[in-house]
C-alpha cells in the first residue's frame, strides 16, 4: 500500500493562485504564504509589491515565518519568463525545532503545491531551516553557490539529500503515488516490556498491539492478550485507526506442532487521517527492525484493511502457501499405434 498525502489546495487558495499568476501588466502580489491546515493547503498570508523584489524580500519574508512551524513562501521576482509572466521562488521553510511529523508532512506535500500553483512559474526551489537562510543575504548566498559549486560541507550534503528525496516525491506525483521515506519512532518502556514478554513468556502473551503516540512521537503498547484465539483476532483490530500487531499462531502442519509469529499492519483505508496513514506506513519497516533487535523472528508479515481478512484460512495459507504444480514439466506423449512389421514392396520396372 503506497502512502498518498491527499493534501491539495482548497478552493479559495486555488482561486487565489489563478489571480496571482498574472501577466506583467496585471501582477500585483509579491508574496504568498501557504500552510497546511485540516489536511488542506490554505492561504496563510499575502502581500502586494511595494518596491523592488530585493527590498520587498527584506521586509516581507523573514517576518512571515515562525520559529517552530513549517510553511511555504511563494515569492515573485522582477524577472520575466518566456510567457510574459513573472518568475517565482518557492521557499520551503522547515525549522529544526519543528516536530518530525510536520517536517515530513510538508516535505511530502511540496510536489503537490508546485503542481497546484504551476511548476512552470517557479524558477527556483529554495530550502531553508534557519532564520539567517530566509534573509536576502542568505538567499543570495544560495544563488552564488548554485552558480559556483564548491566542496560541500556535511550540512550541505544533508540538505542535498533532503532535496533529492523531495525530487523523487515530485516524480512520483505524476502517477499519483506520493511516498515518504522511512522514519523510526522509539519504543516506550511499556512497549519494550510487552514485546519482550511476548518473546520470553509465550504461554502468558500471544498478542501485542502497538500504536504510534503522534504527540510524543513514540510507539506505545495499546493492548496485549494472554490467550487470544485466532477466531478472536479479527475483533481486536480497530476499524477507524491504523495499528501494528504481533500474533503467535499455534497450529499443526504436516503432522507437527508449529508456532509462527505474524506481524500485521492494519490500515483501515480512508477511515483514518492522512497524517496517521503517512506515519504508520513510513514507520512500519523501522518498527520491524526494532522488534528484530529484541530477538524476535517474524515468520510472516501481513498488511490488511480490516480484521475480517484475518481468517485462519488466510493466515495459514500466507504461512504455508500451496505448492504449485509444475506446469512446465515435460509431457509424455503416448506411443503411436503399432502397424506391425514393415513390408518391402517391389516397384515394377
Amino acid at each position: 500500500m503506497s502512502t498518498q498525502t491527499g493534501i491539495c489546495a482548497n478552493s479559495d487558495l486555488a482561486a487565489f493562485f489563478a489571480g496571482a499568476r498574472q501577466e506583467k501588466t496585471k501582477a500585483k502580489y509579491r508574496m504568498i504564504k501557504v500552510e497546511i491546515s485540516n489536511e488542506e493547503l490554505i492561504l496563510g498570508d499575502h502581500r502586494e509589491a511595494s518596491g523592488t523584489w530585493e527590498r520587498d524580500w527584506e521586509s516581507m519574508v523573514r517576518g512571515s515565518v515562525e520559529a517552530d512551524q513549517p510553511c511555504y513562501i511563494l515569492f515573485r521576482t522582477d524577472e520575466l519568463d518566456g510567457s510574459n509572466g513573472y518568475k517565482w521562488v518557492l521557499i520551503s521553510w522547515s525549522p529544526d525545532s519543528a516536530s518530525v511529523r510536520f517536517k515530513m508532512l510538508y516535505a511530502s506535500t511540496k510536489a503537490t503545491l508546485k503542481k497546484d500553483f504551476g511548476s512552470g512559474h517557479i524558477s527556483d526551489d529554495y530550502y531553508a531551516n534557519t532564520m539567517e537562510e530566509v534573509t536576502l543575504s542568505g538567499y543570495k548566498r544560495h544563488l552564488a553557490s548554485e552558480k559556483a559549486p564548491q566542496p560541500l560541507t556535511r550540512a550541505e550534503e544533508e540538505l542535498n539529500e533532503v532535496k533529492a528525496s523531495e525530487h523523487r516525491t515530485e516524480i512520483s506525483i505524476e502517477t499519483k503515488h506520493q511516498t515518504v521515506g522511512g522514519i523510526a519512532f522509539p519504543l516506550t518502556k511499556a512497549a519494550v516490556a510487552s514485546v519482550t514478554e511476548f518473546r520470553v513468556r509465550p504461554r502468558e502473551s500471544n498478542y501485542v498491539q502497538l500504536a504510534i503516540d503522534i504527540e510524543k512521537e513514540m510507539v506505545n503498547v495499546s493492548r496485549s492478550e494472554k490467550e487470544l484465539s485466532i477466531q478472536e483476532l479479527p475483533s481486536v483490530v480497530p476499524t477507524n485507526v491504523p495499528r501494528y500487531h504481533l500474533f503467535r499462531y499455534n497450529h499443526h502442519y504436516e503432522g507437527a506442532e508449529v508456532s509462527s509469529i505474524v506481524f500485521i499492519y492494519s490500515m483501515p483505508g480512508y477511515e483514518c487521517s492522512i497524517k496517521e496513514r503517512m506515519l504508520y506506513s513510513s514507520s512500519r519497516n523501522a518498527l520491524v527492525d526494532q522488534i528484530g533487535q529484541l530477538n524476535i523472528t517474524i515468520d510472516k508479515k501481513m498488511e490488511v484493511d480490516s480484521g475480517s481478512e484475518l481468517t485462519e484460512e488466510n493466515i495459514f495459507n500466507e504461512i504455508h502457501p500451496k505448492k504449485e504444480s509444475n506446469v512446465n514439466a515435460k509431457v509424455t506423449r503416448p506411443a503411436p499405434p503399432s502397424r506391425g512389421k514393415r513390408r518391402m514392396i517391389k516397384v515394377p520396372q
